[in-house]
């Protein structure tokens, strides 16, 4: 690892909110770290499964509210707007995603690679809100976007296939 990786490794690893701003570590990763991050999404949207879809959206949405801060918070003490490190908000969108998809190996499969299509192409409107709001809402907004673009595709082609 370089000078400067290991000083910001140093860095997130030592803030309550960069830790969680860059899915505790993964967010690190030196390949891919928005798919990498994207893992805890997949991670807890297991876990709350046999939760409800009431608390599943309860904490979609807690999950959303705080990403606006944390994610705003250390863009802020990095001086970079939407760090590629800072994955929060991926987590949020494969949340988000998967909430609303069957459970199931090919269907999770599917939405992920959706979702993580959608966060990297960036079709409209989702460069715009990328790039014209500042701050943790527009880091958390974008990737809502490629949630739902990924969650309507998912819910269109289980539609054409029943």
């Amino acid at each position: 690892m370089s000078k400067q990786g290991t000083k910001l490794a140093r860095e997130v690893l030592t803030d309550p909110v960069h830790i969680l701003a860059f899915g505790f570590g993964t967010g690190l990763s030196p390949v891919a770290p928005g798919t990498v991050g994207s893992l805890i999404g997949v991670a807890l949207a297991w876990a709350t499964l046999n939760v409800g879809p009431v608390t599943q959206i309860g904490v979609a949405v807690a999950m959303f509210v705080a990403g606006i801060w944390i994610c705003g918070q250390s863009a802020r003490r990095l001086g970079v707007h939407d760090h590629g490190g800072i994955v929060w908000d991926e987590i949020v969108g494969m949340y988000v995603v998967l909430i609303f998809t069957p459970f199931g190996l090919y269907p999770w499969i599917l939405a992920f690679g959706l979702f993580r299509a959608f966060d990297i192409v960036k079709p409209w409107p989702i460069r715009d809100l990328d790039h014209r709001l500042k701050g943790g809402a527009g880091i958390m907004l974008d990737d809502l976007v490629a949630a739902l673009y990924a969650a309507l595709l998912l819910a269109f082609l289980g539609w054409l296939m029943n």
